[in-house]
């Protein structure tokens, strides 16, 4: 698995970490990351019912994730989420530790990655860093830094 700070800072994109307890859901990220800078973010490893792709969907951490409008978006009749399995052989990654940063495991490109454009146009953002135990805090021209470095193209959707 590829080290989150170490790709960070090889193609200089400088960021924030905060360390904090483990955190799984929204919930436990506002207790324990509420005061860390920037829109806080969901993301979801998701699987299209049509072509069987995986998705990574990034939303603000406020927006209620509607699944039937997702798929729309992706060409897709119906998404699912995707299984604890599926997501460590694509990712390399824990349920709970899911973040753009995930993409860096991603060898071959099977992973599809949607950013809402709150995220998109936010100044700044946060995310963790392959584990649920800290919060990277990014600045936009950061993480739109970040996203051009990866082999990924990212469909902006809103």
């Amino acid at each position: 698995m590829i080290d989150v700070e170490k790709y960070l800072q090889k193609h200089d994109i400088a960021y924030t970490l905060h360390e904090h307890p483990a955190v799984f859901t929204c919930d436990q990220a506002e207790q324990y990351c509420g005061d860390i800078p920037g829109m806080a973010c969901k993301n979801l490893f998701l699987k299209g019912g049509k072509t069987k792709k995986y998705f990574l969907v990034v939303l603000p951490a406020s927006k209620r994730a509607d699944l039937k409008e997702i798929a729309k978006v992706l060409g897709e009749n119906k998404v699912s989420f995707g299984s604890a399995e599926s997501l460590q052989e694509k990712l390399g990654l824990e349920p709970g530790a899911v973040s753009p940063f995930g993409l860096l495991n991603d060898k071959n490109t099977q992973v599809g990655l949607v950013v809402d454009r709150e995220v998109y146009d936010a100044e700044v953002v946060s995310f963790h860093p392959n584990r649920n135990t800290a919060t990277i805090e990014i600045s936009k021209e950061m993480f739109h830094r970040y996203l051009d470095s990866l082999d990924h193209v990212a469909q902006i959707m809103g």
